[in-house]
C-alpha cells in the first residue's frame, strides 16, 4: 500500500528512510618528544633501531604462518649479533676512575685543537693532525704529541678524551705495517671514515694514533723503509689536505664527509716524512711535564695509599731525572713483600692451583704501608737496575769477540771481580 505523496522508487522499499552519514575527520596523533614507548628507539623521529634485534623482538607477535619456522632457522631469529655492528677500533674511557691529574697545558692544547677542527673559522686553514711536541702554523688537522718515553702521553690523552666526552677511533703503530702492500693505508682511511660516521650521527669523535713514529718513521739506517711506510705518510698528507673528501681505494665519487681531528703520540717526529710534519698539516706539541705536573700525576698514582702531598713532593725531588712511569713501577715494587709472604704461605708448588680458576676466588691481602723511607729504598733499587742495564752491555762484549768464561770472562761474578 502506497501512501499519498510518496513516490515509488524501483528497488527501494517505500517506507525506508534515508539517513545522512556524518563524516568526522580525526587529526593524526603525534608522539611527544618525551614519550617513551615499547619501540623507544624509534620514538619522536629518533631512529636508532637495530634491524637484527627488531626481528628478534617481533617473535610471537605475528602468526607462525607468516613468521616461518619457530626454530633456529625462523625469520624471527637474528642472523647477526649487535656486536657485529660495533667498530673494533672504537674505545671508551668510562672505566677510568675520577681523581687523576690532567695537566692544564696538555688539556688546553687538545681542547683547542679539537674545537678549532669543528669550527668554521674565516680564512683560516686548520691543520688536521696534532702531533704533540711543538711548533707554529695555521690550524692543522693533525696534532702530534711527542716527548720522552714514559711521560704519560697516552694516559693524559685518555683523560682528556674522557673530560671532553670523546670516544675516539684508535690505531696503534703495529697496524701501520702489514705483509700486504697498501693494507695499512686502506685501514687508515677506513678508521678515519668510521670516526666521520660517528660525527655525522651527532657524536664528537677523533682518530687517535698511538706511537706514529714507531710505525711510519725511519729509525736510522738499520730499519727498512717499506712501501707501506711511504703510503701511510702519503695518505696522512692527503687526508690533511682534503679532510672532507676521504675515499676508500677504488672509490672515486665526490662525497663530502665531516672533518675528523687526528691526534697522534710519539717520541721523535723527526723520523717522519718532512712534508707531513710541516706547519699547516700537522701541529706539534712537545710534552715535557713540569715539576707541578709530575707531583700531580704522582698524587693520582698514590691516591689509594694515603701518601701525603709533602711526601710525594720529596719523592719526586729525590728522583728528578726519572720519567712518570718510574713512580708507577715504584708503587708496584712495594707489593713484592706481600706477594712473597703469600707465596711462602701456600708453597711454590701450589701457586697455579690457587691463582688459576680457584674456587676460593681472587687473592686479597691488606695494602702494604708506604712510608717515605720505604718508597725511597725501592726507588733506589730501580735506579740501580737501570744503571746495570747501562753499565753491563754484554752485547758489545759478545759481538766484539768471543768472550768465554774464565778469569777475564763476562760470567765472573762481580763480587769476585771487585776483590
Amino acid at each position: 500500500m502506497q501512501l499519498a505523496g510518496q513516490k515509488s522508487i524501483a528497488g527501494q522499499r517505500p517506507c525506508a528512510a534515508r539517513t545522512a552519514v556524518k563524516q568526522v575527520r580525526v587529526a593524526p596523533v603525534q608522539a611527544s618528544k618525551s614519550q617513551k614507548g615499547r619501540w623507544s628507539a624509534m620514538d619522536a623521529g629518533n631512529d636508532q633501531s637495530d634491524d637484527q634485534q627488531d626481528i628478534a623482538r617481533g617473535r610471537g607477535m605475528v602468526d607462525e604462518l607468516f613468521q616461518g619456522w619457530g626454530g633456529t632457522a625462523g625469520t624471527a631469529n637474528a642472523i647477526m649479533n649487535s656486536s657485529d655492528y660495533l667498530s673494533q677500533a672504537a674505545k671508551t674511557f668510562n672505566n677510568i676512575e675520577d681523581g687523576f691529574y690532567i695537566s692544564p697545558a696538555f688539556l688546553d692544547k687538545i681542547t683547542i685543537h679539537v674545537a678549532k677542527n669543528f669550527m668554521d673559522l674565516p680564512k683560516i686553514k686548520v691543520p688536521l693532525i696534532l702531533g704533540i711536541w711543538g711548533g707554529k702554523g695555521q690550524v692543522p688537522l693533525i696534532l702530534c704529541i711527542w716527548g720522552g718515553k714514559g711521560q704519560g702521553k697516552t694516559f693524559q690523552c685518555a683523560l682528556a678524551f674522557k673530560k671532553l666526552g670523546i670516544s675516539p677511533i684508535v690505531m696503534s703503530a703495529g697496524e701501520l705495517e702489514s705483509g700486504n702492500a697498501g693494507e695499512p693505508a686502506k685501514l687508515l682511511r677506513q678508521r678515519y671514515r668510521e670516526a666521520s660516521d660517528q660525527i655525522k650521527k651527532g657524536k664528537m669523535c677523533a682518530l687517535f694514533i698511538n706511537d706514529l713514529d714507531a710505525g711510519a718513521g725511519r729509525m736510522g739506517e738499520s730499519t727498512q723503509y717499506t712501501v707501506n711506510n711511504q703510503m701511510v705518510n702519503a695518505t696522512l698528507m692527503n687526508i690533511a689536505d682534503n679532510p672532507t673528501n676521504v675515499q676508500l681505494p677504488g672509490v672515486y665519487k665526490n662525497e663530502e664527509i665531516p672533518r675528523v681531528p687526528i691526534i697522534c703520540t710519539g717520541n721523535d717526529f723527526s723520523t717522519l716524512y718532512a712534508p707531513l710534519i710541516r706547519d699547516g698539516r700537522m701541529e706539534k706539541y712537545y710534552w715535557n711535564p713540569t715539576r707541578e705536573d709530575r707531583v700531580g700525576v704522582c698524587m693520582g698514582i698514590f691516591q689509594e695509599d694515603k701518601v701525603a702531598r709533602g711526601e710525594v713532593e720529596v719523592l719526586v725531588d729525590t728522583f728528578p731525572g726519572q720519567s712518570i712511569d718510574f713512580f708507577g713501577a715504584l708503587r708496584a715494587r712495594v707489593y713484592d713483600d706481600k706477594v712473597r709472604e703469600f707465596i711462602s704461605g701456600i708453597g711454590v708448588e701450589n701457586i697455579g692451583k690457587r691463582l688459576i680458576n680457584s674456587r676460593e676466588g681472587k687473592v686479597n691481602f691488606e695494602k702494604p704501608a708506604m712510608p717515605l723511607d720505604i718508597l725511597i729504598k725501592y726507588g733506589k733499587q730501580l735506579v740501580d737496575e737501570q744503571d746495570n742495564v747501562k753499565r753491563v752491555q754484554l752485547a758489545d762484549a759478545y759481538l766484539a769477540g768471543a768472550e768465554l768464561a774464565g778469569s777475564g770472562g763476562s760470567s765472573m761474578p762481580e763480587a769476585y771481580a771487585a776483590q
